[in-house]
């Protein structure tokens, strides 16, 4: 018997099972099963799903890229340091705190100050500008301003006056280093406005709406009233509103683009942004007011603090602007100060300082030795900008060409070519003329033979000069669709211009095709050169040369430098060139299949005509070619051979060499040259012998193959991580399998069997469409449930919402009825109905509308006939699939209608296209005694053509005489990359010596569709149900209903089911993991023969006897037989029995792997830049996020203790007693009995203190705050009384306590939302004298709120122990179980990632298994063992405590199986499981607790006081238990 694996492989879950099967003799055996699940949150899968690309490290990335901006911005200061150190211009203070000998400019340790506060001998800081300062003073106070100003604005000051006037040497040192560390934002060429916007003039404005007026004009479909909206300066609003209220007296923020039309009008289109939130608006306005002000960046800031002092700068006078405004002011700094300071003009000191920076790279010296120290500050110390590093290595592989090279001497291996560039001119022609050898040209209706959809391509490109004509017409175009085409025909009267409309392409009608758009681009712009002979100027060598320039150079200097380089050369106006080419977009990164080398050889066969020269093909694509022509001369060029071949002559010419497709594709060519006007597909053979993805055919002889080529495996190559895990994960499972059931030998796999899951082989695009449509359906499904509910209280009829078939006639009908364009809406508004299929739960209002829309009945398309509301859920109509199921397996709503029984039934197994073409207007008596007449074709088509054209699947297969081309490759012949790598990767295993073919004809596709049908059809579905059905029986008892399912007595088992309120989106096959183990039963017992059958690939009634079950009569049913005797029993007991295998992912640190650029001597004594493995250090790589992000500095709160307190506690501490008489009277006691406590106890015993007559012997306190941090946050809408009450300034504090009683509601309800919005915080500052009690105050926008937790310190050294941070969400990954001999119990504890890092470091030296993950806590007691996420536990019975050998781990009951938990999380001492097969809860926070987890088990014991941690292999076998 044959030995086949099957693998249901998904996002996340790899579902596998091995079997035994004769198919022919019925008999079989499963031999294992299990689920492999690599644990993925739901956000990430969803965002997977949606077609979002998600890395898992992307976060880590990030931040990895913040540090380095930091260390880069460090090297820069470290820089300017050592050279201001030689030019002598460093205070000698801030020059002793830094290192010069060892560390090269950095502080020395703990030293680190700042320049402009020098520290005095008492212990104080003095500023060391204060004559500047004063000077600054003076100038606010000529302006009529306050004196109270901060000493650090004497910069701004520093910055204005050394445009102009002389500074001092520290003073200069200050500005520079001040622009080290804010230097602006660097745009990279193509991040600008692009050529598409240089005619706008694009600037930020704030309008003020002064009039909206009611423009006459309505919506119709609402009635809303459209307003035109005009602003103060006299312009006009765009676009008309419909909410004046919004915009009246309001003040609005746009970017404003301006353009003048042909006629010398002026254009205006607004975009709104807020210049608060929106970068491109905060980027446009500030650079905007710079510009308009016609100041440098320092002087603008200063000159507007010294007419508005109290206008705040960082993050609200300048925020984000580009680098080029920062380096214009420093430039005219230096070019000022160095006429004023002698040692910048020193041509030695420039000198030394170059060799402190460059000490062995001459080369460099070289290049900037006559430059000068503008020079050397602006564009090499402070404005320098690394080149981006090339990202070549992320570009795909050539599956053709490779390069060989020699490293000292040595042969490497061979390294493929990367892909070629889609914007390559030489792409753009290889897809041209492959666009071109795909380009089919069909006649809708031939009036002469009365035939639809001819094929006439050849009849109207009679040779190849017609199809160079064509190439050279598209050549010249960005895009091509259909239209273009027919024009083209019609322009050369192949087409007669008023049928024009008869006529179309075979690619889809309304989709535009990339033609050359690198070539199309170029020519519009050199059109803009007058007396340019464009095409003769534009030969392929000048459009390489400037395709590269636009492609290559990214350094907006670089490229204008390299356009007016081109110019030169080929005698163009440099002025004008530049013009047009300056903000050409740069490319996109878009790369083809093949590299260029490889697209040179295949054009030499695809080319035609003039472009074709025979001596540029390779030789060995001429000698294949010949071969194979020399094999279709024996045949006479025969095609009965390739389709019946009666004679057996097939095998004559067709061998492993060359495949019978590729002969098969040269029978066209005849009486024709073979070697020009070749498909992709010849020319690949033609030049390679082979297809692209057989570059990787190997035949693995063992499980150790499998591992040599996982450890060879190139991280990240697959560009998705998420796909990447799952492809190697999938292998590692195939590879143990082999290992565990054939011990390693070879060829033990018959055949593979596989199902991927959609969302892997689908490319982002598509998941996001599908995830649209998903979305969509649900709410359908939840519509349509609801409505049937109502039919069914209001009729008599036999309508049942939990019916899928019935539930399915309303989906087909409101699909039907949506996507007619002749749908009359009397009775409701069509934005009514998009409302409601948008609308997840309808009210009644819209229910009734629906039905409305429903009762005016809807058409059969076979019969055009009005199918009445009253009769859709009857017998008198069915559902009809449009191509038969038997013919071409599609069970989805694009092959799917409604029509009357009596017609379906004569349809028969015809499509229906057929159909009425057979029967052509014949008339059918209906059951109820009426007749209908079928339409005839041309009315048919005429029906489905107005009706289904927003389907075009449906109107497709409509429209069909037979199953539609590509629909069967499409099922068995998935395209997606992804796919094509698993299945040549699993065909490797299977694969037969010799074999040349990606796919192994031991390789079974199946298709999602067969699988669920097969499973149907073998009764695994009902097993399912049995599985599943404890957990529904459970929630009937915790709800005390039958909300979850009830015993059927017409089935005779319990039927499940759901609440309404979560049945949206509920699948019961995805709440449990084994359905991936069930769906691979069912794959790997799919043969062949079920998938040719099911897809109709053969005649399928020669199949029957092998497949379909024979009723009494000796008639073939529609139902499969069982792969073998009592297969969906067993099947349910091994299923019972599966474990679930997690993926772990505990990695918590690992060594760096660093190198840097170091100078390193040579052996000829020079010195050569090398990358250096850093050998010194101990620095490690922190796998997951040690805290959250937000930092907060410690803090001491005064504040009021809970409770009231013993006054004899507080004697000597007064101060701290709440009620201001109380502390005084405590105070003045202190002061007559000297502090003496006892004396002061003793007076109060015999005279007590009294308030308003009464004792007081308990007193409200406060106190101070053990271990707050306090953390800043913005005002908002969201802010809190919680919020409010920990502000840590009691004046702020008071201030927002009295702006709040403003916003008290009727209710007697505090408005936080909008006393602290937008609008509320403005007002709060604009009164916030008033709110202070009449004294002044800076304006609020962010507050400090402090709170007392377990937050930890960065660091021990400098600043990082003061700053406190919390620790990240999913951090806790080890929960640590002891034992405690004297208290004869388990003691635990959550140990804290900070913790097991360090440990971790410390234990890194020695062997793994000496290894222990965390430190163990010996005071707590015997350490047992550590839990972590995704951990398997086993929760043994009383009787298995006392006696372990009652629990056998290689064979469980399945009852014991129940008693396996996965750890889910923890926190402190509390543990958390849940049922080790579970996927999600039924019903939300309810079935598992409202944490959708458990502490206790579902017998009520503890998890954590009696587990055994089990440990697993990936098959789901326990393989060692800790108890």
């Amino acid at each position: 018997m044959k030995k086949n694996l099957g693998l249901d492989v998904g996002t996340n879950s790899i579902g596998w099972a091995l079997i035994t099967q004769d198919f022919e003799a019925k008999k079989g055996k499963i031999i294992g099963l299990g689920s492999r699940i690599i644990p993925m949150s739901q956000d990430i899968l969803g965002k997977f799903d949606a077609g979002q690309s998600y890395s898992q490290t992307a976060e880590r990335t990030g931040y990895r890229g913040v540090r380095r901006l930091i260390q880069r911005n460090l090297l820069r200061r470290e820089r300017l340091h050592r050279v201001l150190n030689i030019l002598n211009f460093l205070p000698k203070h801030y020059a002793n705190a830094i290192d010069f000998k060892k560390r090269f400019g950095q502080f020395k340790k703990g030293q680190e100050i700042k320049l402009n506060y020098k520290r005095t001998l008492e212990g104080k800081y003095k500023f060391l500008f204060m004559d500047s300062f004063q000077e600054m003073v003076n100038e606010f106070k000529e302006h009529n301003q306050g004196t109270k100003i901060p000493l650090d604005w004497t910069l701004y000051y520093l910055r204005k006056k050394a445009l102009t006037q002389k500074i001092s040497k520290e003073e200069l040192v200050w500005v520079l280093l001040n622009f080290n560390q804010k230097r602006g934002y660097y745009q990279l060429r193509g991040m600008e406005d692009t050529d598409s916007d240089k005619e706008k003039n694009k600037t930020f404005e704030s309008l003020f709406v002064s009039e909206v007026r009611n423009s006459g004009d309505i919506i119709k479909k609402t009635g809303d009233v459209l307003y035109d909206v005009y602003f103060d300066n006299g312009w006009k609003y765009e676009k008309q509103i419909t909410k004046p209220e919004n915009w009246l007296h309001k003040t609005k923020e746009f970017i404003v683009s301006t353009s003048i039309l042909k006629n010398g009008e002026i254009k205006r289109s607004f975009k709104i942004v807020d210049s608060e939130k929106d970068w491109i608006a905060i980027k446009k306005k500030t650079e905007q007011d710079i510009k308009e002000s016609s100041k440098t960046v320092g002087k603008y800031i200063y000159e507007t603090l010294l007419s508005n002092p109290k206008q705040k700068i960082r993050g609200k006078l300048v925020k984000t602007i580009e680098r080029k405004f920062y380096k214009e002011e420093l430039q005219k700094i230096l070019k000022t100060q160095i006429t004023f300071h002698p040692e910048l003009q020193d041509r030695n000191l420039y000198k030394a300082c170059v060799n402190e920076l460059y000490p062995r790279n001459e080369a460099h010296q070289n290049n900037i030795k006559n430059n000068g120290f503008e020079y050397l500050f602006l564009e090499d110390i402070i404005f320098y900008q690394r080149s981006l590093k090339s990202k070549k290595s992320t570009i795909s592989n050539c599956p053709y060409e490779s390069k060989t090279f020699y490293k000292d001497e040595i042969k490497q291996a061979p390294q493929p070519l990367k892909c070629i560039s889609k914007s390559h001119p030489l792409f753009q022609e290889f897809r041209l003329w492959q666009f071109l050898r795909n380009l089919k040209i069909h006649q809708k209706e031939n009036n002469e033979n009365g035939k639809l959809d001819v094929d006439i391509t050849d009849t109207i490109f009679e040779n190849e000069t017609d199809w160079v004509h064509l190439f050279e017409f598209l050549n010249t175009k960005k895009e091509v669709e259909q239209k273009h085409i027919i024009d083209y025909l019609v322009s050369l009267k192949k087409i007669e211009k008023q049928n024009k409309s008869n006529y179309r392409w075979n690619y889809v009608e309304d989709k535009k095709y990339p033609a050359n758009e690198t070539r199309a681009s170029f020519l519009s712009r050199f059109k803009k050169i007058e007396n340019l002979q464009v095409g003769e100027f534009l030969t392929k060598e000048v459009e390489f040369s400037l395709w590269h320039i636009i492609y290559s150079v990214k350094d907006k200097q670089q490229y204008e430098a390299a356009l007016k380089t081109f110019a030169r050369k080929h005698n163009l106006d440099e002025t004008l060139f530049l013009e047009i080419f300056i903000k050409y977009p740069p490319f996109k990164n878009e790369y083809g299949a093949y590299s260029e080398k490889a697209i040179k050889k295949l054009l030499t066969l695809m080319r035609m005509g003039k472009y074709w020269n025979e001596d540029e093909i390779p030789e060995i694509a001429k000698d294949r070619i010949s071969n194979i022509q020399e094999r279709l001369k024996s045949i006479d060029y025969d095609k009965e051979v390739f389709e019946k071949d009666k004679n057996d002559r097939l095998k004559t010419i067709v061998d492993d060499e060359i495949p019978k497709q590729f002969i098969k594709s040269f029978l066209s060519f005849k009486n024709r040259n073979s070697l020009t006007a070749l498909n992709t597909y010849q020319s690949c053979y033609a030049v390679y012998g082979r297809h692209s993805e057989v570059g990787v055919i190997k035949k693995w002889n063992s499980p150790t193959d499998i591992t040599v080529y996982l450890d060879e495996f190139k991280q990240h190559s697959l560009r998705n991580p998420i796909v990447e895990q799952v492809v190697t994960e999938t292998l590692r499972v195939v590879r143990d399998i082999w290992q565990h059931y054939g011990n390693g030998e070879k060829d033990f796999f018959n055949e593979i069997h596989v199902e991927l899951g959609r969302e892997m082989k689908n490319s982002n695009e598509k998941r996001k469409r599908m995830s649209a449509i998903n979305a969509e359906n649900e709410n359908t499904n939840a519509r349509i449930k609801a409505l049937l509910e109502e039919l069914k209280s209001e009729s008599n009829d036999d309508i049942r919402p939990y019916s899928p078939s019935h539930q399915e006639i309303l989906k087909i009908y409101e699909e039907g009825v949506y996507q007619n364009p002749e749908v009359s809406y009397q009775k409701l508004t069509e934005d009514d109905i998009i409302k409601i299929r948008k609308n997840t739960t309808p009210s009644k209002a819209e229910i009734s509308r629906y039905k409305l829309w429903l009762e005016q009945g809807y058409i059969s398309p076979y019969t055009k006939e009005i199918i009445p509301l009253s009769k859709l859920f009857s017998i008198d109509y069915q559902i009809e699939h449009i191509i038969p199921q038997s013919r071409y397996f599609d069970n989805s709503l694009s092959n799917k209608i409604i029509c009357e029984s009596e017609v379906n039934q004569l349809k028969d197994n015809r499509t229906a296209y057929e159909f009425l073409k057979d029967e052509n207007g014949r008339i059918v008596t209906l059951s109820n005694g009426n007749s209908v007449k079928l339409l005839n074709i041309e009315q048919f088509e005429d029906h489905c053509t107005q009706y289904f054209k927003k389907n075009r699947t449906k109107l497709k297969n409509l429209l069909s005489e037979d199953i539609p081309e590509g629909f069967i490759n499409r099922q068995l012949n998935d395209s997606r990359y992804i796919s094509k790598l698993i299945k040549s990767l699993l065909s490797n295993i299977v694969r037969d010596d010799g074999e040349k073919e990606a796919t192994t004809k031991r390789l079974i596709p199946v298709t999602g569709a067969i699988t669920s049908k097969l499973k149907h059809e073998w009764g695994l579905n009902d097993k399912w149900n049995e599985l599943v059905a404890p957990r529904f029986k459970r929630l009937n008892g915790l709800t005390n209903s039958k909300d979850f399912g009830y015993w059927d007595d017409k089935i005779n088992a319990f039927r499940t089911q759901v609440p309404d309120a979560i049945s949206r989106g509920f699948n019961k096959k995805r709440i449990d993991h084994r359905h991936h183990a069930l769906d691979a039963l069912v794959i790997a017992c799919c043969t062949q023969k079920h998938t040719n059958y099911l897809n109709a690939i053969k005649e399928n009634f020669r199949l029957r006897d092998s497949l379909l079950i024979k009723n009494k009569q000796g008639y073939y049913t529609k139902h499969f037989q069982i792969p073998w005797a009592n297969f969906a029993v067993e099947a349910k007991a091994h299923l019972e029995k599966t474990i679930i295998s997690f993926k772990q992912n505990l990695r918590v640190i690992n060594k760096t792997n660093n190198r840097t650029w170091q100078w390193v001597p040579q052996e000829n004594g020079a010195f050569k830049k090398e990358l250096v493995k850093q050998t010194q250090g101990n620095n490690w790589a922190i796998r997951k996020p040690m805290h959250k992000e937000t930092v907060s500095g410690f803090v001491k709160i005064k504040k009021i203790k809970k409770g009231t307190s013993k006054l004899l506690s507080y004697l000597d501490k007064g101060d701290l007693i709440v009620n201001k008489s109380i502390r005084e009277k405590v105070k003045s006691l202190s002061v007559i009995f000297d502090g003496d406590l006892k004396r002061i106890k003793k007076h109060l015993k015999e005279t007590p203190l009294l308030i308003n007559q009464s004792e007081v012997t308990n007193v409200r306190v406060f106190e101070w705050t053990a271990n707050a941090t306090a953390t800043r946050v913005v005002l908002s809408e969201k802010f809190t009384r919680k919020q409010l009450e920990a502000i840590t300034d009691s004046g702020i504090q008071a201030i927002l306590e009295t702006h709040l009683k403003n916003y008290i509601d009727d209710t007697n309800v505090e408005r936080f939302d909008l006393a602290f919005n937008t609008d509320g915080v403005e007002a709060l500052n604009k009164n916030i004298q008033l709110l202070n009690n009449g004294k002044k105050h800076q304006p609020i926008y962010k507050v400090r709120l402090y709170e007392e937790g377990s937050k930890f310190s960065i660091g021990q050294t400098g600043t990082k122990s003061k700053k406190f941070v919390e620790a990240a969400k999913g951090t806790n990954l080890f929960f640590a179980i002891y034992y405690d001999e004297s208290k004869q119990k388990r003691v635990f504890e959550t140990v804290p990632l900070n913790e097991v890092i360090e440990h971790q470091k410390q234990t890194a030296n020695l062997p793994k298994n000496k290894r222990l993950p965390i430190q163990p806590n010996y005071t707590k007691g015997n350490l047992l063992f550590t839990l972590s996420p995704n951990d398997l536990v086993y929760v043994p019975t009383d009787e298995e405590l006392e006696n372990t050998s009652l629990v056998d781990f290689s064979n469980l009951s399945k009852e014991q199986v129940t008693r396996v938990y996965k750890i889910v999380s923890f926190t402190g001492n509390r543990l958390y499981g849940i049922p080790n097969s579970i996927t999600k809860s039924i019903q939300n926070k309810f079935e598992f607790t409202s944490l959708n987890k458990l502490e206790f088990d579902l017998n009520k014991y503890s998890i954590k006081e009696r587990c055994w941690k089990l440990q697993l292999d990936r098959l789901g076998n326990i393989i060692n238990v800790t108890i």
